[in-house]
């Protein structure tokens, strides 16, 4: 994938991240005369949004460590063993920092 369109990509997936962190980071529902099913209603449906926002910053973070590769001239190699990350894996994910091998290699230490 040629630079520019990958900046392109990136900035896109930027603008639809903060758009989503913003809608997640709404000001929650006042609380007024609720049953108990309510409250645990509202209790598991923070904690989603919770949990999709933390996956959101996450991926945020992870765009923005793309751009910055990019200008540094450094982005396509794996940030591991600085191969080049096959083609195919960054048309299906702009913002990956490592070639395949090493990516498993990570998840598997997790």
């Amino acid at each position: 994938m040629d630079a520019t369109s990958a900046r392109q990509r990136l900035e896109k997936m930027l603008a639809d991240l903060d758009r989503s962190i913003g809608v997640l980071q709404g000001d929650p529902v006042a609380v007024r005369d609720r049953s108990a099913a309510d409250a645990g209603s509202d209790l598991s449906d923070a904690d989603r949004a919770q949990a999709m926002l933390t996956v959101a910053t996450a991926h945020r973070r992870a765009v923005l460590d793309a751009l910055k590769r990019l200008d540094e001239g450094s982005y396509g190699r794996c940030v591991d063993c600085a191969r080049p990350v096959p083609e195919g894996r960054l048309e299906a994910r702009p913002e990956a920092a490592r070639c395949v091998q090493c990516q498993g290699r990570r998840e598997r230490r997790r």
